[in-house]
């Protein structure tokens, strides 16, 4: 079998050790022989500092083998997805590695219609590397290398669209907007303006080493925000990861809103506009989802964690809202893809129709306490961990559900363990309405990964 080289939502390496330019010419070689011959490719990526060389790499690479490729340049991936269709292309790559730090970078794929590539067809290419497969077109059937430029202004005006823009702007809001140096530099700025809002900007220069503060949005990362929102008198502010699939808020007082919260506000607000309908979110969401679900009369459907098991369930289920507990939002109507600017949009748009604020949106949602951890767990070891900590955590629980890792509920809450398919560590999940119970139940999480670890690494290296 091929070395699995796709994780949750694509390749993430670190630059100079495993991604290096023999290594992404393989992969790009991989997918120009699993693309058909005819339509366009469409290229684009983030800010990182290899972000630009390795793009040259994979477009020179697939034109070699005779594709024709279309530049997109540096945007959000968001932007990048919308804009595959629009093209008419059969396919999208994307040079990114999304929230994970500097060091790393990476590629995803993006099919016809926008979505990411089903597992198959990141088979094939997996396939396609370990076979070393070098695609070859003679001189007269090199593909050309073209470039639009006006790509962050048809997603600017395709979300635009989506909103009673005009209503926004009569609200005349007052917003900070962190871009965290990442690719939402071209776009969020220029889509708040046009929605008539008064912008002050954090980090909202490119900048690959990200020197504002990590990529990932969390809390700790996001201590000038949480200052600047209350400092300027603005009614909430917005941070953004480094691709800007994401987006997490500070209400007026400068608290941090948890993704959950706004996952679970707008899967309301979906519902109840739309009744009956279908929210799609993953086995870590947490439980205020289905409770505000429940209550507005719709259903939640629970998926592998990831947007293309999100996004791919969506769709056949024809779901009115999807999305994860980590600000990665998805609307259909729009788009099948996570989507950090048009959340912006449609945050302002909800609070425009019900008046108040933020943090008067955010008032009525049943409350948990919801912890997120992390235990390191090298990458040959996740399945035998992931095995034994099942074992280990499902003695004495209530229930237990595999849709993906393990996932226990025990008295008063629940824990949820898996590995990341993008970083060398299990991510750990807890919620109950006792947040001393919460955090309990993370530890004895973390506790049996760590535990776990221990044992089958020193099995193995003994």
């Amino acid at each position: 079998m091929p070395a699995r080289l796709f994780g949750t939502n694509g390749i993430r390496e670190v630059v100079g050790q495993t991604l290096t330019a023999p290594f992404v010419t393989r992969v790009a070689a991989a997918i120009a022989s699993v693309a058909s011959p005819g339509p366009p490719i469409v290229v684009g990526w983030d800010g990182r500092t290899s972000s630009p060389a390795f793009s040259r790499i994979v477009s020179a690479t697939l034109a070699l083998a005779g594709h024709h490729v279309v530049e997109l340049g540096l945007l959000p991936t968001p932007a990048i997805q919308y804009s595959v269709p629009w093209v008419g292309a059969q396919l999208g790559v994307i040079v990114t590695a999304s929230h994970n730090p500097p060091e790393f970078n990476g590629l995803k794929c993006i099919a016809s219609d926008g979505l990411e590539v089903p597992r198959a067809t990141e088979e094939a290419i997996e396939q396609a590397v370990e076979q070393g497969v070098t695609p070859a077109a003679p001189f007269d059937q090199v593909g050309e290398i073209g470039s639009r430029a006006d790509g962050a202004r048809h997603y600017v005006d395709g979300i635009v669209h989506q909103v009673d823009a005009a209503r926004i702007r009569a609200r005349q809001f007052t917003v900070v907007l962190d871009c965290g140096n990442g690719a939402s530099v071209p776009t969020s700025p220029a889509l708040l303006r046009r929605l008539g809002c008064r912008v002050v900007t954090l980090n909202a220069q490119i900048d690959g080493t990200f020197p504002g503060h990590l990529s990932e949005p969390t809390e700790a990362n996001l201590g000038d925000l949480k200052r600047a929102v209350p400092g300027v008198h603005a009614d909430f502010g917005i941070a953004h990861d480094g691709d800007a699939d994401r987006a997490v808020f500070v209400d007026a007082n400068g608290r941090y809103v948890p993704g959950e919260e706004t996952l679970a506000l707008l899967a309301k607000e979906s519902v109840e506009r739309h009744p009956g309908g279908i929210v799609v979110t993953p086995v870590s969401a947490p439980q205020t989802v289905e409770d505000v679900v429940r209550a507005a009369g719709g259903e939640v459907v629970y998926t592998r964690v990831g947007s293309p098991s999100v996004t791919r369930e969506m769709q056949v289920r024809k779901a009115v809202f999807g999305g994860e507990e980590n600000g990665g939002l998805i609307f259909p109507n729009f788009q099948y893809a996570r989507d950090g600017a048009m959340t912006v949009a449609a945050v302002l748009d909800l609070l425009s129709r019900r008046g108040g604020t933020l943090a008067d949106a955010l008032a009525g949602l049943p409350r948990y306490a919801f912890v997120k951890e992390k235990a390191p767990c090298p990458v040959e070891l996740r399945e035998p961990v992931l095995a034994r900590v099942a074992a280990m955590l499902s003695e004495g629980s209530e229930r237990v559900v595999t849709i993906d890792g393990v996932k226990v509920y025990r008295e008063g809450g629940w824990v949820l363990l898996r590995p990341s398919g993008t970083e060398p560590l299990f991510r750990v999940f807890a919620e109950s309405k006792d947040p001393a119970r919460a955090r309990a139940l993370a530890d004895a999480g973390l506790a049996a990964v760590r535990a776990a670890v221990a044992e089958i690494g020193g099995t193995k290296s003994g």
